[in-house]
Parts: C-alpha cells; sequence; structure tokens
C-alpha cells in the first residue's frame, strides 16, 4: 500500500497521542477525519474500533479486515470484539442509540390567562362549596378527626405490611431478529483450504423464515425435515441448515445432504439465534469468554453472526442436548470437517 499522506498520518498520530491520554472524544473525532480522508486505509478504522461499542467495534473491524485481509491486527481486534459481546450480552442487540434526556417545555404564560368575563353557574356553585369546606377544615372538629384517622391508618399500614405480599412486574425485553441478506455469494471450492480464511464479509442479515411444516415435523417424532435452500443459494452451492428442535447440523450442495452432525445449541436462558446468515471469519482456533466462563484455543471457529458460532468443543460430550451460552457447540472432529467443507460466505441457516 502507498504512504499515507502527511495529513492522513497527523490525523492517525494526534488520534492515538489524545486516546493515550484519555481523552476519548478527541481520539475519536480526529480518527473519524481520518478516514473521511482516506476510508481505503485500515488504521483509521482500526482506531475508531477501539473507541466505539462492541457492536460497532465489530463493524469496524470488518470493513479493516476486508482493506487488508492480511493484517494480523484487525483479526486480532474481531477476536477482542466478538469477547467483548459476550462480556456484554444485554448490549449485543442494540437499536435506537443512547437515551434521550428527559426535556420539560414551560406552559406559555398567555395559556394560564382566562379570556373573557363569562364566569359560568357551576364555578360559582363549585367555589361556594369549596369556601365552605375550607372553613369546616379549619374548625377543632375536623382537627379531631384528622387526629383519630391518622392514628386508625398507621395501625392500618402496620397490620397491612406483615400481611401483604408485593407482586413483581415483569418487563419485556424485546429481542432483535437479524434480516436476511438476499445477495448470492460465490460458490466456494468442492475441497476448501483448512488455512483459515481472513477476508470478511459484510454484516449479516436475516431472511424471511424458511418454509417449513411443524406439524408434520411433530408427528414424525424425531425425523428430519428439509427445509429447503435458503433464498440466494444457487444449485450447487454449500451451505450448512442447522435444526435446533434436533440438534442438528446438516451439510448440503444445493439440494444434496452431504453430511450432518449431531451437535449442542444454546440453553433456553442463551438461546441461539435463528435465521438466515452467512460465516464472516474463520479462526482455526481462538479464545472465548464471557459471563462466568472462559475457554482457550477452542478449535475450529466460524462465527456467522456477532459472537455467534459453530465451533469445536473439548469441554463436554453431551452431544443432542442442548448446552451452549447461544453458538453451536460440535464434536472436535466433526467440526474440523465442517471447517473444511465451509468457506467465508457459507450461508448458515438456524430454525427450531
Amino acid at each position: 500500500m502507498n504512504e499515507p499522506p502527511a495529513l492522513y498520518a497527523s490525523l492517525i498520530h494526534q488520534a492515538q497521542k489524545a486516546l493515550i491520554q484519555g481523552d476519548r472524544g478527541m481520539a475519536r473525532r480526529l480518527a473519524q477525519r481520518a478516514v473521511a480522508l482516506e476510508p481505503d486505509r485500515e488504521e483509521g478504522w482500526l482506531l475508531l474500533a477501539a473507541l466505539a461499542t462492541p457492536g460497532a467495534s465489530l463493524a469496524y473491524l470488518k470493513r479493516a479486515l476486508e482493506l487488508n485481509p492480511s493484517s494480523e491486527r484487525a483479526r486480532r481486534g474481531i477476536d477482542w470484539a466478538i469477547n467483548r459481546l459476550r462480556a456484554h450480552p444485554a448490549r449485543q442487540v442494540e437499536r435506537g442509540g443512547k437515551d434521550r434526556p428527559l426535556v420539560i417545555y414551560p406552559i406559555p404564560t398567555d395559556a394560564l390567562v382566562v379570556r373573557g368575563a363569562f364566569i359560568p353557574t357551576w364555578a360559582i356553585i363549585l367555589l361556594i362549596a369549596m369556601i365552605g369546606l375550607a372553613a369546616w377544615f379549619a374548625s377543632p372538629t375536623f382537627t379531631r378527626a384528622l387526629t383519630e384517622a391518622n392514628a386508625f391508618s398507621a395501625m392500618h399500614l402496620a397490620l397491612d405490611k406483615e400481611t401483604r405480599t408485593p407482586t413483581a412486574t415483569s418487563t419485556a425485553t424485546p429481542t432483535a431478529t437479524p434480516t436476511a441478506t438476499s445477495t448470492p455469494t460465490q460458490t466456494p471450492t468442492s475441497t476448501p483450504s483448512p488455512t483459515p480464511t481472513n477476508t470478511a464479509t459484510s454484516v449479516p442479515t436475516e431472511s424471511s423464515k424458511p418454509k417449513k411444516q411443524p406439524k408434520k415435523k411433530k408427528a414424525a417424532a424425531g425425523q428430519y425435515q428439509f427445509p429447503g435452500r435458503p433464498r440466494g443459494v444457487d444449485e450447487n452451492e454449500r451451505w450448512i441448515d442447522v435444526d435446533l428442535s434436533l440438534q442438528r447440523v446438516y451439510a448440503y450442495e444445493g439440494d444434496q445432504q452431504i453430511h450432518n452432525i449431531l451437535v449442542s445449541t444454546g440453553t433456553w436462558l442463551h438461546p441461539t439465534v435463528t435465521g438466515t446468515f452467512k460465516i464472516y471469519v474463520k479462526y482455526r482456533s481462538a479464545d472465548m469468554s464471557g459471563p462466568g466462563y472462559y475457554l482457550p484455543r477452542v478449535p475450529y471457529v466460524m462465527y456467522f453472526y456477532k459472537g455467534y458460532g459453530l465451533h469445536g468443543t473439548y469441554w463436554h460430550n453431551n452431544f443432542g442436548t442442548p448446552m451452549s451460552h447461544g453458538c453451536i457447540n460440535l464434536p472436535t472432529d466433526e467440526a474440523a470437517w465442517l471447517f473444511r467443507f465451509a468457506s467465508v460466505g457459507t450461508v448458515v441457516n438456524i430454525h427450531p
């Protein structure tokens, strides 16, 4: 790659200096200027990734990897961003940006002015009643009644605290469902290289749900039902189907099933996402971590959506039972086979 222009290099240097000094806002602005000046250079995207939220970091790093497929910094950065997503599951799906402050608009003064001299009869009656009530409130009779009422209320409250059980109100949390890409990808070769592929695709999106017949599947009692090729998959193109109900992965070339594997997907607490996605990065091994776990050197990792991926498993052998935090766990030898079968851009279709 050619030497960067002097202004671009200066902006990158200033952004790095601001980041070291802890001025993240200034560093972000300088990095944004650098990217606007030279959008086809990776340094600016790497800096933005270091300053962004987990989800945005992953998008910036994918862009850097597209610009320089051999970039070790971008590949390590993607691994770092994925671990950040796993460490902050509540932030994996972001819609709508920052919370907006409450704005209180003053009532215009003229809105409080009563226009005209007309006073309705009911208002006069109400005013007389209010004057009468005010006079009663000021009397000794009201004061004595109020004292007795307060004593009774305090006693009732004390008894009520002992017997009443508060009822919690649950608030449903919206779940994002990714949207499918209908753009067909190039057909991978019949024998893809086992070397990890570094080229990342665009952020995967979800397609319309595949045509399936749930009633027939239930009646079939454990029998797999072919869902049909996802939209955009060519006649002889390789793709992967994941049946969550049967806990199996199926490898296809067009409409022909090549292989199937018993797997473990996400539990009900950490469900596997559903939809149609594309593998965007592959690692022969990668560290994985999240709330309550750390798994070093997980073999044959293929990420298809944010921190969700297909990978080998050395820490359990309970395949056929949901066990994971959302990823698709495969026996290590089967994961190696699938790693060679698939490539970056291979479609992964996941359904109940």
